[in-house]
C-alpha cells in the first residue's frame, strides 16, 4: 500500500507566534482528528520540541496530500516541509 510521509519542521518565529496564539494548536489538530477520521491520515507524530512532526497519509496522492498540508492552520509558519512516496511493506 502506498503512504505519503510528510515531515514539517517550523521556523523559530512561527512556534513563537504558535506559543503565543493558544487558538492555533486547537485549530490545527482540529483538521488532524478530522483526516484520521476520514482514514485519510495513519498516524502523526510531534517531536518533544514541538518544532518538528511526521504525518504519514494513506488513500491520497501526493498532490492531494500537499492541498491538504497548505490549509493548515501552522501552515503559514512552516520553514520546511517535505513529501515521501513509500509503498509499505508489513
Amino acid at each position: 500500500m502506498n503512504r505519503i510521509l510528510v515531515l514539517i519542521s517550523l521556523s523559530d518565529s512561527g512556534i513563537q507566534t504558535i506559543i503565543s496564539t493558544p487558538d492555533l494548536p486547537k485549530r490545527e489538530m482540529e483538521f488532524v482528528n478530522q483526516w484520521k477520521q476520514e482514514g485519510i491520515l495513519e498516524s502523526f507524530f510531534i517531536s518533544v520540541s514541538k518544532k518538528e512532526a511526521v504525518l504519514i497519509f494513506q488513500n491520497v496522492d501526493e498532490a492531494k496530500t500537499k492541498e491538504l498540508i497548505e490549509i493548515l492552520p501552522y501552515y503559514p509558519y512552516m520553514a520546511k516541509i517535505e513529501y515521501h512516496n513509500l509503498n509499505k511493506q508489513f
